[in-house]
């Protein structure tokens, strides 16, 4: 009993660290970024995710798969609209020189978003890229390190849909065969391998793409914790998406507002699960460090008081009050 009081505690304390952190990094208006970014990136990565997912799976069979995913997450009016976008959007093969172009513009886009990921978790532990050591290859690496991101996320999708398949099956089976309360058992093991494969998802950005020395058992309860809120935050977005009548009011760019407030969301969960993971570690005595191509950056609010005499700034750190 006194475990779990203890247990509690701790975790209430590391949620007011995580939520005064919250506050404090403005991750509301990086979760804004964020979104806006996407914007422009969710098709070129959507279509990079779905060319190595058709080397398995055939190009119309993963680009269904992909949008029916979007269509249970966001509605199917969005999930068309992007279906519609990937559609018009390919390389032209008309020559080499133009194909070689494309694909380097896709990619380009592809991984912007890491990038801007990337920029944010720096930001929130506290890191910022060494100057003395960026440069082209530090350009170079982060470019890479996006695109191995886009290489897991492509890993976990295929998982996902394997699995999602393999269950679906499974589960068909069994209910011509069995009663409903085993049923209902395996769809409680079908929905912990799904927090599981999205806990993998959020332990590979927060391993990966910071400037951050961080050992993988240091991310799992961040990322598990991250997973679940991403999760069940779905529901609750997509009830209020479903529910809010005034989105209908933008008419035809209704889709994009909609894909707009799931990235905002699910920017500010993924920002969130940085804070935790970070204030869970110093709770317990541990930290963060930079990689060799980063440096601490240390944030510190100045007062800055004129004399009236000289007309003079004199500064001062702290502020006393009577």
């Amino acid at each position: 009993m006194k475990m779990n009081k203890a247990f509690f505690k701790d975790m209430w304390n590391i949620l007011k660290g995580t939520a005064s952190e919250f506050v404090h990094d403005k991750v509301l208006k990086m979760s804004a970024a964020l979104a806006y970014y996407t914007v422009f990136s969710i098709a070129p990565m959507l279509i990079v995710l779905i060319g190595l997912g058709s080397i398995f799976y055939g190009k119309e069979a993963m680009q269904g798969k992909v949008v029916s995913q979007i269509d249970h997450i966001v509605g199917s009016e969005a999930a068309l609209q992007i279906q519609e976008v990937l559609t018009k959007t390919s390389l032209q093969h008309d020559n080499v020189i133009a194909t070689a172009v494309g694909f380097i513009v896709l990619l380009i886009g592809a991984t912007g978003i890491f990038g801007e990921v990337q920029d944010s978790i720096n930001q929130i532990w506290g890191l910022k890229a060494n100057p003395k050591k960026g440069g082209v290859m530090k350009i170079l690496l982060n470019r890479l390190v996006s695109f191995s991101m886009i290489l897991v996320m492509g890993f976990i999708l295929l998982v996902s849909l394997m699995l999602n398949a393999m269950l679906g099956t499974f589960f068909e089976r069994l209910q011509e065969n069995f009663s409903g309360a085993l049923v209902d058992n395996l769809y409680l093991i079908d929905q912990l391998v799904m927090i599981a494969v999205v806990a993998l998802l959020f332990a590979s950005i927060f391993k990966m793409l910071p400037d951050a020395k961080i050992k993988w058992k240091d991310v799992w309860v961040g990322s598990f914790v991250t997973s679940l809120l991403f999760l069940g935050g779905k529901y609750l977005i997509g009830y209020y998406l479903e529910k809010n009548a005034s989105i209908s009011a933008y008419g035809a760019a209704g889709s994009l507002i909609v894909i707009l407030l799931w990235v905002y969301y699910s920017s500010i969960i993924l920002y969130f699960g940085a804070e935790f993971t970070q204030v869970y570690l110093r709770y317990h005595g541990k930290s963060i460090q930079p990689n060799r191509y980063a440096i601490w950056v240390e944030n510190k609010v100045v007062e800055k008081k004129f004399n009236t005499d000289i007309a003079s700034p004199v500064t001062d750190k702290k502020q006393h009050n009577p």
